[in-house]
């Protein structure tokens, strides 16, 4: 354990506030009354390149030989560590090649090339694009930048920690996101150096849990597959160096499925008009599975780098599941007067049609039913209940009603 020291630590944030932006806690009245903790939020989606990736990338570069930077570096990531290193790189002059899974989100790819990177998009996941970049990293002689499981980059990350007990030295409880590691070590570790009583608590999606199966094992484990819209976590094998220090110093993990982290992206955006990626929210997800009360809590919120199509496809989700939104099929005769009656009735009670469709086909006899599909807002699930009682007792029975979403 002697690779991480306090002293470390403070070198490390000197460095990384050279290209850092200030990312002060926010207290969460919302998030405080929902759990009875008193939370706060280190918005690292603030930061200057969308993520707290920034914050190892620069540190390690600083650390580099100049004729490791010379030969060119080459890194694998879901997009954050990406922008990061190609920010540092761009700081140091040095060259950068990016290797991306092909699904990454267009705006980490055009963000990442912005900063003057080659990017490659290869494979499905983090780790078929870790495997492509080790390959460039062999041919062309560059210096490979490991996104997580490095002991330097740790280090840079853990500079996110030493700025929450600034702030708020009285802290009890850290969350952290957890995707290969290298964040919740650079946290837990310097954490549990300052106050070993601090609890670090590290959140992995359900769908990609790699940290918890190896806890579980005793033993770094790589999992088949991996499935989660937290594309920064999605990773099948947790970094191996890392390992033994979340083993002493991780108090707990917490997963969360991906219907949660749904719902906390609207709660973000309509509590704190923020916006913050799906594996950055995992923190903001886990806060109702804590088994604590009236403890002074922080959230890392670990990055907002969101393309505007996942952003608005989980707006939509968030609205379905909350019955905000919602659609009905009725069957009814197929005569004048019938669909000004539907939305009458619909209007009576406050709801808003944003949708229709009229299928005259759904019987071969369709003077005996046709099929309305409305689509409509409301205001949640109790005012959904009422708007469908309202049109049980004008004559449309739940055998006749039936809701698709």
């Amino acid at each position: 354990m002697e690779s991480f020291t306090l002293e470390k630590f403070k070198k490390a944030s000197e460095i990384v506030r050279k290209v850092t932006s200030e990312t002060k806690l926010v207290y969460s009245e919302f998030l405080s009354g929902q759990t009875g903790n008193k939370v706060y939020l280190k918005p690292e989606n603030m930061q200057r390149t969308g993520a707290y990736k920034l914050r190892g990338a620069y540190y390690k570069m600083s650390m580099l030989q100049e004729e490791e930077r010379a030969r060119g570096l080459v890194t694998a990531s879901a997009g954050n560590h990406a922008q990061g290193v190609a920010y540092a790189a761009q700081c140091f002059g040095a060259k950068a090649t990016i290797v991306m899974p092909t699904a990454t989100p267009l705006i980490k790819v055009n963000r990442t090339k912005g900063y003057g990177a080659e990017v490659v998009l290869h494979g499905d996941v983090y780790d078929d694009a870790c495997a492509k970049a080790l390959s460039l990293a062999e041919a062309n002689g560059y210096t490979f930048i490991h996104p997580f499981d490095d002991l330097t980059v740790a280090t840079g990350q853990g500079t996110i920690a030493m700025e929450i007990l600034e702030e708020l030295p009285e802290v009890d409880c850290i969350l952290v996101p957890i995707g290969g590691g290298g964040l919740a070590t650079g946290v837990s570790v310097l954490s549990k150096l300052v106050n070993p009583r601090i609890r670090v608590v590290g959140v992995e999606p359900a769908g990609a849990c790699c940290m918890k199966a190896s806890l579980e094992e005793g033993n770094v484990v790589t999992l088949p597959k991996v499935s989660t819209i937290a594309d920064g976590t999605a990773v099948k094998t947790p970094g191996g160096r890392l390992f033994p220090y979340i083993q002493k110093n991780i108090d707990e993990i917490i997963t969360v499925e991906d219907e949660e982290l749904v719902v906390a992206f609207l709660d973000m955006v309509e509590n704190h008009k923020m916006v913050v990626e799906n594996s950055g929210l995992l923190t903001v997800a886990a806060l109702k599975h804590l088994e604590l009360r009236d403890k002074k809590v922080v959230s890392i919120l670990s990055g907002g780098n969101m393309d505007v199509i996942t952003m608005s496809s989980v707006v939509q989700q968030g609205l379905i599941m909350r019955d905000r939104i919602f659609t009905v099929s009725i069957l009814m005769p197929d005569k004048p007067g019938e669909l000004h009656r539907v939305s009458g009735i619909i209007a009576d009670v406050n709801g808003n049609v944003i949708k229709l469709e009229h299928n005259q086909f759904v019987t071969i006899n369709r003077n005996v039913a046709v099929e309305l599909r409305i689509t409509m807002e409301a205001f949640g699930t109790e005012h959904k209940r009422q708007i469908m009682e309202a049109l049980e007792k004008a004559g449309y029975p739940p055998e006749l009603v039936r809701t698709n979403i």
